[in-house]
């Protein structure tokens, strides 16, 4: 059979037995073992058995439970109820007010979460209300928590990076480090938007509260001080290189396990939810991993990813045409999968042809982590839109089009990305020199 007759039997079978009902994970096995058994001659079991025992045993895979459970702790403290109270005081006197918070505090929330609709729903639970309440737009309130709150998938720690990291051979510690500028940089442009769209709309932006002193200030983002702190601990122990990711992730958990002791919102029920909750999501990653691992050696014996590169490679396409492709296919598969899966889903087939062009593997990371969170506000599987209509009754129509300004500046934060690509590899570089 020809390439082209190999690759359209696999993907109709992947759609065939998604569209059945069967996990993701499982079905990247179905096809990887049908792909084996048809069009190779090592035997399909032998191969499936070795290669998920070698994904799932994986020692850099330790930090992403970890780095869950710590999310999952932090969900439920008291931590949205005081981000609120502590960030509102600052923003008073900003073009937009009280709408930054849903950016500033998706970018802190972030810090120690990884996961983008963990972010979403923490944030969007202290922020939504009160800017409700005072009278904000919904639309921008709505838009701007839709698009922040994909700003847990690139400000580090972030479970996607871990994902790629593991299915591309990449440093984890060298994703995080270079997820810094970007997701700060991302996160600045999301408020100059708003500062824009609020200057632009003045007789819909409500007036500001009371001012506070400096020192009632200070007073109400008491609260922040912990979070802060935990951020500085987990971030800083592996960038100074004192402790890997995985290290790095068991002190999350133990600080974050501390921070909820002392806020008093630790109680057995809330320790018992917070590890199940990890665990599940864990479970669910670690057997899509799997599966992509045994995908990925399956398509390594019958040559399609090679096969793949050399016809991409014989297009004669630029690197930007090459990004600019990648982005589109990214962003349409992203309209039928969720990021973890897209990632894995790719990343053997992909990778070859990257590694051919000459991009670097460390800022093409960076490349995905933001293009799928594209695919988080991206109608019909967007997972911040799920979220979103299930705390504001809006439509999944409205919340993408609140979305999309936000989506057209994660755009055009890739095409910035191409243009300086030093926003990206400058601080490993530099911390590794």
């Amino acid at each position: 059979m020809s390439d082209f007759a190999i690759t359209a039997l696999l993907i109709a079978s992947l759609f065939l037995i998604l569209g059945s009902g069967v996990w993701i994970g499982l079905t990247l096995s179905g096809v990887a073992w049908i792909g084996m058994q048809l069009f190779s001659s090592r035997p399909a079991g032998d191969a499936m058995a070795v290669t998920i025992w070698g994904s799932s045993s994986s020692w850099t895979l330790t930090a992403l439970p970890l780095f869950i459970w710590m999310g999952e702790i932090l969900f439920r403290t008291r931590l949205s109820q005081d981000m609120f109270k502590g960030l509102a005081p600052w923003m008073q006197a900003l073009p937009g007010r009280l709408l930054h918070v849903n950016v500033v505090g998706c970018a802190i929330f972030a810090a120690v979460s990884g996961s983008s609709a963990a972010t979403c729903a923490t944030i969007g639970k202290m922020s939504l209300p009160e800017l409700n309440k005072r009278g904000y737009p919904d639309i921008m309130s709505v838009g701007s928590l839709a698009g922040a709150g994909t700003l847990g998938l690139l400000i580090p720690p972030s479970i996607i990076m871990i994902v790629y990291g593991v299915t591309a051979d990449v440093s984890i510690s060298q994703l995080f480090i270079g997820g810094v500028i970007p997701g700060v940089l991302l996160a600045g442009i999301f408020s100059l938007y708003i500062a824009f769209w609020s200057l632009t709309h003045k007789d819909q932006i409500p007036p500001a509260d009371a001012m506070m002193t400096l020192g009632q200030k200070l007073h109400e983002s008491r609260h922040l001080i912990p979070v802060v702190l935990l951020i500085a601990a987990v971030l800083g122990s592996i960038y100074s290189g004192i402790a890997t990711a995985t290290e790095a992730a068991g002190l999350g958990v133990v600080g974050s396990l501390i921070l909820s002791v002392l806020q008093g919102s630790m109680s057995w029920a809330t320790f018992r939810d917070s590890l199940m909750g990890g665990t599940r999501l864990y479970c669910m990653i670690a057997l899509i991993l799997a599966g992509a691992a045994f995908l990925t050696l399956s398509m390594g014996y019958i040559g399609l990813p090679r096969h793949l590169a050399e016809w991409i490679g014989g297009l004669g396409l630029s690197k930007f045409q090459l990004i600019m492709a990648l982005t589109a296919f990214y962003v349409v598969l992203g309209c039928f999968l969720d990021g973890i899966s897209m990632v894995v889903l790719t990343m053997g087939v992909i990778m070859p042809t990257v590694q051919k062009a000459g991009i670097d593997p460390l800022w093409f990371g960076i490349f995905i982590v933001i293009v799928v969170e594209m695919a988080q506000v991206t109608p019909p599987v967007g997972f911040n839109l799920f979220v979103l209509q299930g705390m504001t009754n809006r439509s999944i129509v409205y919340i993408a089009r609140a979305a999309l300004p936000f989506f057209l500046l994660m755009v055009a934060m890739v095409v910035l990305l191409y243009v300086f690509p030093q926003i990206v590899t400058y601080l490993p570089l530099h911390m590794r020199g």
